[in-house]
């Protein structure tokens, strides 16, 4: 192999550098064979051994083979899309995105017959290459920012120590990975620090999102979504990477949605899980992570926000040996929190507790948790009927989805359990008509369910920011407050924002309507009552509703009228 090298004829640029008196023959010959050996490109090669001025090259090279040359330094790098070429293709073949037009991309070469960065770049971008002539020397500053400004970009959010977080799922195989640059330290301690930024932030939920233009980090923090970070778009692929490889997800495979887990850990005593999925976009792979902190279970009831009557009414139904709880409400609503809740009240060592959930989210020693995995079978009803024989005590279903779960979940309740539930209605009353639109016999929902709690997570006012509103009387009496409510001179408080919050909220607190089944809404639900007439004789029964218990929030000094007004609608 060197025999050929060290016989190689200059050609093409290095042959037009000859006829112009530029170089000997002999030099030509040397700088092509010695530019083989180091694998790096011939124009670099003579630039950097002085050679040549780089600019003697380009006019050279622009005359022979028509190329117009342009003067990089009349170009703002920051406008150039440097999203579009891979940083690997852009150093492996010293081409630089200059602009985009249309479905063609224009690249910044010092060697215009490098027919092979153009073809490749074609191939990987899927558009089509024209060259642009430059000079070596502006060509190697250019590329050195474009690639230097991400990393300075990432460099000014890092911690030092942010490195040596233990994240379980970094044991995977990384030889696949190894062009990704994913493993990289400013990479690694980006992502570790966005993680941390979360979990401090008391964010639920983490968005990494690709535009066209641009990349944007989101916290969904007290339920509502904020903007955080605007990591440069040439990096995009590099983060999403790094977390498919922490959660053990497939990186080669960006067409199709994936699941994933990963646990970061941040000291002895605390770990945080969190639930990852990734989903192809116009852009890229979108990935949102939802942070799994089984701390939430272990607030406590007196943290949720029930009344006292509603706690009582909760406490109660739980505690009896049999019968079917259900809770409701949208996702993000605190259903699992809730449920959680009442199954550590429940975890004692002389009782057999059981779930299902898709997945789980809250691991709790001393619970036989089962994650859903329905391409093997495993569903819900599969679930539960092996639960039934396996001498439970308590059982806790993640969703009831269909009539067959229903109706097992049903009959467990039936039988001698107490089983735990969640449904996607908006109010207690029309879940019951919910499940007679599923198919449960009425007679079967009258009899298994002792409660139904329906609920909703409204932030919480910054206690020292927090300032009285001024609300006229009659404004307060169409917001549904009562006439003594008015009478007895009530203080409603407004967010203001200071450094200890997010915009005058902190927390969360939740508002429920707790309906327990009583023997008149039992013979409603055998008439076939609807909705609304169920909704009638829990008022009657004193059952407080969503806006009402909303309200004695407002009224307590916990929220605002306007997040109220925002969960809560009549």
């Amino acid at each position: 192999m060197a025999t050929n090298q060290t016989s190689m004829k200059p050609s093409g640029l290095a042959w037009r550098l000859v006829r112009d008196r530029l170089l000997t023959e002999d030099q030509a010959t040397t700088a092509t064979n010695e530019a083989l050996r180091r694998h790096e490109p011939f124009v670099k090669y003579i630039v950097d051994q002085k050679m040549l001025d780089s600019r003697q090259i380009a006019i050279a090279a622009s005359h022979e083979f028509g190329v117009p040359l342009l003067d990089l330094n009349a170009i703002d790098l920051a406008d150039m899309p440097s999203n579009l070429v891979d940083e690997k293709l852009i150093r492996k073949h010293r081409a630089l995105p200059l602009f985009r037009r249309g479905n063609r991309i224009f690249l910044a070469l010092s060697d215009p017959t490098n027919s092979q960065a153009l073809e490749e770049i074609r191939f990987n971008t899927g558009l089509a290459t024209d060259a642009v002539l430059v000079e070596e020397d502006k060509l190697s500053a250019a590329i050195d920012h474009a690639i230097d400004a991400q990393d300075t970009t990432m460099t000014d959010l890092m911690d030092t120590d942010l490195e040596n977080l233990e994240i379980a799922g970094d044991e995977e195989d990384k030889n696949d990975d190894a062009d990704l640059n994913i493993d990289e330290a400013p990479v690694v301690r980006y992502i570790n620090k966005i993680l941390v930024d979360a979990i401090t932030g008391g964010a639920s939920d983490i968005h990494f999102e690709p535009y066209e233009k641009y990349f944007r980090i989101r916290f969904r923090q007290d339920g509502l979504l904020r903007e955080v970070a605007n990591p440069p778009l040439n990096i995009a692929g590099r983060l999403v990477a790094r977390l498919k490889v922490m959660s053990r997800m497939n990186i080669a495979e960006r067409r199709v949605p994936q699941d994933g887990r990963i646990k970061l850990k941040l000291s002895r005593s605390r770990d945080i899980d969190f639930r990852v999925n990734t989903l192809p976009c116009l852009y890229g792979e979108k990935v949102v992570l939802r942070i799994l902190d089984s701390t939430a279970a272990q607030v406590g009831i007196e943290a949720l926000g029930f009344e006292p009557e509603q706690r009582e009414l909760f406490l109660s139904a739980i505690s009896k040996p049999y019968g079917l709880v259900l809770v409701t409400g949208p996702t993000g609503s605190g259903k699992t929190v809730s449920l959680y809740t009442a199954l550590n009240i429940l975890n004692r060592p002389d009782v057999n507790i059981s779930t299902v959930e898709d997945p789980v989210e809250i691991q709790v020693p001393g619970i036989n948790q089962v994650n859903l995995n329905p391409r093997s079978g495993l569903t819900f009803a599969s679930a539960l009927r092996a639960f039934l024989r396996q001498d439970p005590d308590i059982l806790m279903v993640g969703e009831i989805r269909d009539l067959e779960t229903a109706e097992i979940a049903v009959k467990a309740a039936q039988t001698g359990h107490m089983v735990l539930s969640t449904l996607h209605t908006n109010d207690a009353p029309q879940t019951l008509t919910r499940l007679a639109n599923m198919g449960v016999a009425p007679f079967n929902i009258a009899s298994a369910i002792l409660l139904i709690m329906a609920q909703r997570l409204t932030r919480r006012l910054c206690p020292h920011c927090k300032q009285p509103a001024d609300v006229p009387r009659e404004a307060l009496l169409e917001e549904g407050f009562t006439e003594a409510d008015v009478e007895e001179g009530i203080t409603i408080y407004r967010p203001v924002g200071c450094e200890r919050c997010n915009k005058g909220y902190k927390g969360r607190v939740g508002i429920f309507q707790v309906m327990g089944i009583s023997e008149a809404i039992s013979r409603l639900i055998m008439e076939g009552g609807n909705a609304l007439q169920l909704a009638e004789q829990a008022a009657l029964e004193g059952v407080a509703n969503l806006r009402q218990s909303g309200l004695r929030k407002v009224k307590a000094g916990a929220t605002s009228l306007a997040e109220i007004n925002r969960v809560t609608k009549d």
